[in-house]
C-alpha cells in the first residue's frame, strides 16, 4: 500500500493508496513540535481502527509547505513502516515545469495541485485553492506553472475582523441572502462571504485579461463546493486535488521509490 502525505499549514491529511485505489484519509492539526513517535503513535492507530496494518505500508510520499515536519515525519517511515519517505521537490521532481524566476518560491503544494490539474482538466488553467491562504495558481499553455497570487484565507479573515474590532462577533461562514447587511452580523457575513466571491470572480478576469486568453477554473479545498455554487466563473471542483497530484508523481517515480524501499529494508 501507499502512503501519501501532504502537510499544510493548519492541516496534515494521510491518505492510503492500493494501487490506484483510494483506501482512506486521515487529518490531523499540522503542529510543528510534533515528534516522529507521535505522529506514528496517532497514524497507526487510525490504520487500525479503519482495518489496515501500518506494517502493509510500501511507500510513502510527502508534500511539505512545513519544513519543521518533514524530518519526523522521515524518521515514522523509517522506524514505523521501515519505508524510507520520498519528499516532493527534494527526493522526487514536482512533475511540473516552473517558470518562475526563483523556482523555489513555489510552494510544494501549489505545484502538486498544478499537476494534478493539468492531467485532469488541461491547460491553461487557474486553480483556486481554499486553505489557510487563498491561492490563485496559473498554468500557461504549455502545461507550466508560470505564478500566482496569494490572498489571506477566509478563516484568517474572520478571525482578524473579530480580533481587531472589540465590538464585532466572530461569525459563522454562510452565505446571506442580501448583500446589504441589516444587521451587525448581516454585514460581516456579507462583507465576507460576498466579498470573498467578488475576489475570486474579479481575480480571474484580471489574470485573464493579463494572460490574453480565457482559461479553465477549478476550484480545490474545503470551501470550494460553497463558493462554486456563487461564483460566476469557479466551473470545476476538484477537493482532493492534492492528493491526485501526489499519486501522480509516486506513478511517475515509482521505479526509484521502490527501489528506495528495498534498499532501506
Amino acid at each position: 500500500m501507499l502512503l501519501l502525505i501532504d502537510v499544510g499549514n493548519t492541516n496534515t491529511v494521510f491518505a492510503l493508496y492500493r494501487d490506484e485505489e483510494a483506501l482512506g484519509q486521515w487529518r490531523l492539526s499540522t503542529q510543528r513540535t510534533r515528534t516522529a513517535e507521535e505522529y506514528a503513535a496517532l497514524l497507526i492507530q487510525l490504520l487500525t481502527i479503519a482495518g489496515f496494518a501500518h506494517k502493509d505500508v510500501e511507500a510513502v510520499v510527502i508534500s511539505s509547505v512545513v519544513p519543521q515536519a518533514v524530518l519526523p515525519l522521515r524518521w515514522m517511515s523509517r522506524d514505523f513502516f521501515a519505508c524510507r519517505a520520498f519528499v516532493v521537490g527534494e527526493d522526487v521532481d514536482f512533475g511540473i515545469a516552473n517558470k518562475l524566476p526563483n523556482p523555489r518560491e513555489a510552494g510544494a503544494d501549489r505545484l502538486v495541485n498544478a499537476l494534478a490539474a493539468v492531467e485532469r482538466h488541461g491547460a491553461p488553467l487557474i486553480i483556486v485553492d481554499f486553505g489557510t491562504a487563498t491561492t490563485f495558481d496559473i498554468v500557461d499553455d504549455e502545461g507550466a506553472f508560470i505564478g500566482g497570487i496569494i490572498a489571506p484565507g477566509i478563516n484568517l479573515s474572520i478571525e482578524a475582523l473579530h480580533r481587531a474590532a472589540a465590538k464585532l462577533p466572530h461569525i459563522a461562514l454562510e452565505p446571506p441572502a442580501m448583500v446589504i447587511g441589516r444587521s451587525t452580523v448581516g454585514a460581516m457575513q456579507s462583507g465576507v462571504f460576498w466579498g470573498y466571491v467578488s475576489l475570486i470572480d474579479g481575480m480571474i478576469e484580471r489574470i485573464e485579461a493579463e494572460h490574453g486568453q480565457r482559461m479553465t477554473v477549478v476550484g480545490t479545498g474545503g470551501l470550494a463546493p460553497l463558493f462554486a455554487k456563487h461564483s460566476t466563473r469557479l466551473a470545476h471542483v476538484d477537493k482532493d486535488l492534492t492528493m491526485a497530484g501526489l499519486l501522480k508523481i509516486y506513478l511517475l517515480n515509482r521505479t526509484t521509490i521502490r527501489a528506495g524501499r528495498d534498499h532501506h529494508a
